[in-house]
């Protein structure tokens, strides 16, 4: 009896701690948390937790939760390269989001190799299978899903930056090239540029300038309405170190074509035509054309997609993971039919009807509203799978890796926290596992909105509340 009173005064005192935190949280906000006892099966703390709230990339919770029930961690993608009867060489997309630089798995003390460097291993397969000669295009063929780069609400500002890529079947480096600005040698001088990866896909004008030591760098960017054009405009100090601006490409099945042939072409192989991208409709039929596969790339299992999903918070590969499930169950790969497969999800973990309105698979949208209760809901339901020991390795571990590497750093508790952070302007969240020391694994779901503090201050405050769990 005593120990079962020391319990419940424990778990009492608690309640009353996570209250003064929830209380005394910085200027003005919105919050709601929900935290659930994974061995007792009861809700320990709430508040707010059946409000609507935007989640950020706390979206990516639910989402990887989809991928990872529906397709399961050993699923592959596989790309690839056929010649047609036509003559063109084509480049079949299969919503691969792992044709990169990337180092698998996931490791937090892995950089990125070469960001061509899986393009450029089919180049050398397609040439020792023999071949010599295109008698036609390049090709990047993304037809596996219709061509719906953007979810509604995403901004124009997010379609410019590498986090606002756009979707596509045919995916190379994150659909993103980084644009290197360095200092001319005088004051006045036009700024130096390179590329990488070195695809000359946008026509730059550059109008930054060179100017005094002692200055701040400006720089600003645009792209051209309706053209593949920069418009790069500011000034770069004397001196000062390369400042690289990461950008979305707008085609990445004709950036992944150019890329193709320029690798084939210094390769010594002859090339008739051009590069060129293939999209379908969304109400098109997807009709491949018959053809003789050369080379073929297979992408790591799943489970190592999705950690790299999480722990870096990847946008595209969520989105990509969205259509895939749509693809795979309801035989659409549209952002729509993965949309209504997670419906089904939320059923199935006992959520209701109201707590969520989903928009996309990362959270960029800015109409995603979801409740913390249906976080734990699917948080409860993924541990309780035959997945948990892979569904947990997915997430940030706090103080350790990923986006939590460097937050919860300064105490022994840090690493009880397996949890997936989620920032936009309006939101912050933190949601996940924490391990008790007295409760076993609990399931929470931290989401702030409508905050006036910097967001700094949110989030240390989220890490304290958070940290209170692991007590």
């Amino acid at each position: 009896m005593r120990s079962v009173l020391f319990v419940l005064f424990a778990a009492f005192c608690q309640a009353q701690r996570l209250e003064k935190l929830l209380d005394a949280g910085p200027g003005k906000y919105f919050a709601g948390i929900e935290v659930f006892s994974l061995d007792s099966k009861k809700i320990l703390f709430k508040s707010n937790e059946d409000n609507l709230f935007m989640p950020a990339s706390n979206m990516k919770v639910l989402t990887t939760a989809l991928a990872l029930l529906r397709l399961g961690p050993d699923y592959r993608f596989t790309t690839r390269l056929v010649r047609e009867s036509s003559g063109d060489l084509v480049l079949v997309g299969s919503g691969d989001p792992s044709l990169s630089g990337r180092v698998y798995p996931y490791n937090k003390e892995s950089g990125s190799g070469p960001p061509l460097r899986a393009l450029e291993a089919l180049a050398d397969r397609a040439v020792a299978s023999g071949l010599t000669r295109v008698e036609g295009d390049v090709v990047g063929d993304d037809r596996l899903y219709p061509w719906a780069p953007y979810p509604p609400s995403w901004t124009q500002d997010d379609i410019l930056r590498d986090y606002g890529a756009p979707v596509s079947a045919l995916t190379l480096n994150d659909n993103t090239i980084t644009l290197i600005i360095h200092p001319g040698a005088e004051e006045g001088d036009a700024a130096q540029l390179s590329l990488s990866p070195a695809i000359e896909y946008y026509a730059i004008d550059n109008r930054i300038v060179t100017v005094a030591k002692k200055s701040e760098p400006h720089i600003r960017i645009s792209r051209v309405q309706n053209s593949r054009q920069l418009l790069l405009w500011g000034s770069i100090p004397m001196g000062h170190a390369a400042i690289g601006e990461t950008l979305s490409v707008d085609d990445p099945a004709l950036f992944t074509a150019q890329a193709l042939y320029d690798a084939l072409a210094r390769r010594g192989v002859a090339i008739t035509g051009k590069a060129v991208a293939r999209h379908r409709a969304v109400n098109d039929d997807y009709n491949p054309e018959p053809s003789m596969e050369l080379a073929v790339r297979v992408s790591p299992p799943l489970v190592e997609l999705l950690q790299v999903t999480d722990k870096t918070s990847q946008n595209l590969h969520a989105e990509l993971m969205l259509r895939e499930v749509g693809r795979a169950t309801r035989y659409m790969g549209t952002r729509e039919a993965g949309v209504e497969e997670m419906a089904t999800l939320f059923k199935e973990a006992g959520a209701s009807a109201g707590d969520a309105r989903v928009e996309d698979g990362s959270g960029l949208a800015r109409n995603v509203m979801v409740t913390p209760r249906l976080v734990t809901r699917i948080l409860a339901y993924l541990y309780q799978s035959k997945y948990k020991d892979a569904w947990i390795s997915l997430f940030p571990v706090g103080g350790e890796d990923g986006t939590l590497k460097n937050r919860l750093c300064c105490t022994v508790d840090a690493a009880n926290i397996h949890a997936k952070t989620g920032t936009l302007s309006r939101a912050i969240a933190l949601s996940g596992y924490a391990q008790s020391k007295t409760r076993g694994w609990l399931a929470f779901s931290i989401i702030v909105n409508s905050f006036s503090a910097p967001g700094s201050d949110v989030r240390k405050w989220i890490d304290k509340i958070a940290l209170e769990l692991t007590e």
